[in-house]
């Protein structure tokens, strides 16, 4: 019982010996000093405020204007389909209002179970496809950003990178074979 009290006790700040304003004071946090990009031929920053402002600008100031055609044949097709499950969507869902009112004519070989799950899916679909033109949009900003900060690395000859055979001795009798991987700079 008094091992218990003294546990207590001691692990109370009231009763320890330490004293809270005796500690030491905090050093001031040190201020994240911004990256530097000036030494980049393009500006990240930049390139996705562009493509923020209009999805593929990033891509065109960034001198890969290639990318654009891509982006909006991605998004055109994904709103064709978001349209396309929505149609499917509201039509399901207006029938299973009719089949609750007692006109069982738009799908006659449909019960209500069926009904609702075609009702289900079709949302779910046109969710996914609404998820999916985010998820392209992110993707815009991220390749615009990549692509300026990639923008001043070094893509020139004097870089190799070379794939080459392999057999070496490990020891008297076994030999292995294998692939080495080597850079030049020339």
């Amino acid at each position: 019982m008094g091992l218990l009290l003294l546990v207590i006790l001691l692990s109370n700040p009231a009763f320890s010996q330490e004293n809270a304003a005796a500690k030491a004071p905090e050093p001031p946090k040190e201020k994240k000093e911004k990256p530097d990009y000036s030494s980049l031929p393009k500006d990240p920053r930049k390139a996705t405020i562009l493509s923020a402002i209009l999805p593929g600008a990033g891509q065109v100031y960034n001198g890969k204007a290639w990318k654009v055609p891509l982006l909006y044949a991605g998004f055109m097709t994904d709103i064709y389909f978001i349209g396309y499950n929505n149609k499917r969507y509201q039509t399901f869902r207006s029938a299973l209002f009719a089949y609750d009112d007692g006109d069982q004519s738009q799908f006659p070989s449909l019960n209500r179970e069926g009904l609702v799950r075609n009702v289900d899916y079709w949302r779910q679909n046109r969710d996914l496809t609404i998820l999916l033109l985010l998820g392209i949009y992110a993707l815009n900003l991220i390749d615009a950003n990549v692509d300026a900060h990639l923008s001043g690395f070094d893509i020139s000859d004097d870089l190799a990178l070379k794939f080459e055979p392999n057999v070496g001795t490990f020891a008297a009798s076994s030999t292995s074979m294998g692939l080495t991987m080597k850079l030049q700079f020339k």
